[in-house]
């Protein structure tokens, strides 16, 4: 027996959505946590790295918001892997399994409520660079096509949450393969030029999705010339990582609940 197919996917989801919130900020440390790690990032990253990095002709905060952003992002997503897990592995679904709710909704749910977060994160980010002396000259479409990259950015990220969370046989495997994840702001653009890596891994991160979201985020946010096909190759990976990580998703959840 699968999950009912008899309820509205759009009334399920804000339910589980829900659901999914309420575990998210069940305890006070969860938003203690979200609102002081990007400050602590900032000030880490300004002033005890900033004067031994080398970043062109930018001041570092300005530099480097963007890859705070991406990393504070990547940094939530691990506790949306372990919260999908539990509902896996604790008999949460077995439960679900007999109520008349659409399928897919739980799964949502759990994006949904990784989306809001991850954007409270952001603008605690945002504030944090500001207080550390970021100066922003985005006009306010710039601004718009920002928060509209930011939430595409999560949603996929959200998505690979869900599978990695789905597939591990427990939350601390969920949480290990998400924690990897993290580390790719680290091996891009996000906090130096990539010009300045060694060949092979400046090929790698050139190559890989959080380059061409950094570059275009920092464009947009300085009111500078966007780089050659940035915007484009930033909208292929969001999308299409979301795409594929939702059928995978889907899939490996399917396969799990029809046991």
């Amino acid at each position: 027996m699968t999950l009912n197919r008899e309820g509205s996917i759009i009334r399920d989801s804000k339910t589980m959505f829900i659901r999914s919130m309420k575990l998210a900020f069940r305890s006070p440390e969860a938003l203690i946590m979200m609102l002081v790690v990007p400050a602590i990032l900032m000030v880490v990253f300004v002033y005890v790295f900033g004067g031994a990095m080398d970043v062109g002709g930018f001041s570092v905060v300005n530099f480097i918001v963007p890859g705070i952003i991406l990393q504070t992002i990547g940094q939530g997503v691990p506790a949306t892997a372990v919260r999908i897990n539990n509902d896996m592995t604790k008999g949460v679904v077995d439960r679900f399994r007999t109520m008349p709710i659409a399928k897919s909704s739980l799964l949502v749910g759990h994006v949904l409520s990784n989306l809001l977060v991850s954007l409270i994160t952001t603008a605690a980010t945002i504030g944090a660079a500001l207080l550390v002396g970021f100066r922003p000259s985005a006009s306010f479409t710039e601004w718009l096509i920002v928060a509209g990259l930011i939430a595409l950015f999560i949603i996929m990220m959200g998505w690979l949450a869900v599978l990695s969370g789905v597939h591990a046989g427990d939350p601390e495997s969920a949480a290990g393969t998400m924690a990897l994840v993290g580390i790719l702001p680290f091996l891009s653009s996000g906090f130096v030029p990539t010009e300045t890596m060694p060949t092979v891994l400046r090929v790698f991160a050139e190559n890989q999705p959080m380059t061409p979201i950094i570059n275009t985020m920092r464009a947009l946010l300085l009111d500078l010339p966007l780089p050659d096909g940035a915007l484009r190759n930033a909208l292929l990976w969001c999308i299409g990582l979301s795409v594929l990580f939702y059928i995978l998703a889907l899939h490996a959840f399917n396969r799990k609940t029809a046991r």
